[in-house]
């Protein structure tokens, strides 16, 4: 009835992207069989008082914009640091945003990702990036002159973490960090490689059109154009390892695969390693 792909869907539930106003008019008509007086504008309403017109429980719903806690509950130390931050620099990283980073399946290519950088209702910079068919979304901490980032990736069940070199002015361009993730193999190979991180827009200020641009620029083409990729980039971006150290019998990047991982494991007498 909507008329849209059920991967759209999942995409929508994860909040990787946002609904555009022609599907929340359709959604909103769905929506009228059960509840009448339903209209778009209550779209705008906050997570409790949306959940409470739905009949839904609030803190069911409130759980999908919690920041991650310690275990036994309460907030990460990390986490109410990074709060303080965002409140002071917070916006020099909202913007509109896109990834440069190696592939580790596909030897000696380069992807990219678009997205955006927010600050949201947690008070902390909320992030959303997809490309090649894949969303993340997650948070962005400022922390002590750097960015640090876990994502969720709509493929698989692991995150992804990235460490970002944090810039001291007003308005941040460029991010030079390193990405850590479980690769889409059989084995889901962990691996780490760099990531460059490029202002493409700034946010309008109307949530509803920054999420429509978020959303359109998740379409982009993934693969690099290699006349945009320069020797200095790419250079940058395989640094000492590479296709060639590859060739050479070396690593693409820095992986734990299984011909050279040191994880091992023994039952509880001991009598078997693995």
């Amino acid at each position: 009835m909507l008329q849209v792909d059920k991967s759209l869907v999942g995409r929508w539930a994860s909040g990787a992207v946002r609904p555009t106003e022609q599907s929340l008019s359709r959604i909103s008509s769905l929506i009228k069989y059960t509840i009448p007086h339903f209209s778009m504008q209550d779209w705008q309403r906050d997570a409790r008082s949306f959940s409470e017109l739905l009949g839904v429980d609030p803190n069911l719903a409130q759980r999908s914009v919690q920041p991650p806690t310690a275990v036994g509950g309460g907030t990460l130390n990390c986490v109410t640091e990074a709060r303080t931050e965002t409140e002071k620099r917070g916006a020099a990283y909202e913007g509109f945003w896109r990834t440069t980073r190696p592939s580790v399946l596909m030897c000696g290519r380069v992807f990219h990702d678009y997205g955006m950088i927010r600050r949201g209702d947690t008070g902390l910079l909320e992030v959303t990036m997809g490309g090649a068919g894949l969303a993340f979304n997650g948070w962005a901490l400022p922390l002590e002159g750097n960015l640090f980032v876990m994502l969720d990736g709509s493929v698989g069940f692991t995150p992804l973490f990235l460490v970002f070199r944090g810039v001291t002015l007003p308005k941040v361009t460029h991010l030079d960090g390193i990405v850590l993730l479980a690769a889409l193999d059989g084995a889901r190979t962990p691996a780490a490689m760099p990531i460059l991180l490029e202002r493409v827009g700034d946010l309008s200020g109307n949530r509803a059109d920054d999420d429509r641009r978020c959303s359109d620029m998740s379409n982009n083409y993934p693969f690099e154009d290699e006349a945009q990729i320069s020797d200095e980039l790419r250079a940058h971006l395989f640094r000492d390892v590479g296709p060639e150290a590859a060739a050479r019998g070396g690593e693409m990047f820095l992986t734990v695969s299984v011909a050279n991982m040191l994880s091992r494991g023994t039952t509880p007498p001991g009598q078997l390693e693995d």
